[in-house]
């Protein structure tokens, strides 16, 4: 069921540390494309994933392109302030891709040109700031997609879609 998770030239260890994390504790596949603004045996990196780099699956690529070739190309979606579509208004399958940008500069435009409007979301924000953290911004469109895969995996699974249980 993974999901999966790329970070595209992250900048900051103690970020990627965090969604190493993350992705332990969601099943979610983490890749990172070269190049990185730090070494994976960074202190930083270590203390801000703490014992979950061993639980996590992480792949390092030299470029997008050796990402593309290790997953599904047709359900990779890029997370961009220009999005038109918001996170959570897309249909989440197994297997489905975010890519998201380095914390100062986002996803460079050799690899957002490559994606048709359609794949590319947006975080609902104030419109008069730049952006969020990139941990944050990881942390929820993954729980989204998870949420809507009823949290497969989890220990206590949802049975039914949330609305049905909580709301009937």
């Amino acid at each position: 069921m993974p999901l999966n998770v790329a970070l595209a030239e992250p900048e900051i260890p103690q970020n990627t540390g965090n969604i190493i994390r993350l992705c332990a504790n969601s099943g979610s596949r983490l890749h990172l494309v070269e190049p990185l603004g730090f070494n994976l045996s960074e202190r930083g990196l270590r203390r801000a994933s703490l014992d979950y780099a061993d639980l996590a699956d992480v792949t390092v690529h030299k470029n997008f392109e050796g990402l593309l070739d290790s997953i599904d190309p047709t359900r990779i979606f890029a997370a961009t302030l220009d999005g038109k579509i918001p996170y959570h208004e897309i249909n989440y399958q197994e297997e489905d891709t975010v890519i998201f940008g380095s914390e100062s500069r986002g996803l460079p435009v050799s690899i957002t040109s490559k994606f048709k409007p359609e794949k590319c979301i947006r975080i609902p924000m104030m419109p008069s700031n730049r952006s969020i953290n990139l941990s944050n911004a990881v942390a929820l469109v993954v729980y989204e997609m998870w949420r809507q895969l009823l949290f497969v995996g989890d220990e206590f699974p949802l049975k039914t879609e949330p609305s049905e249980k909580y709301f009937s």
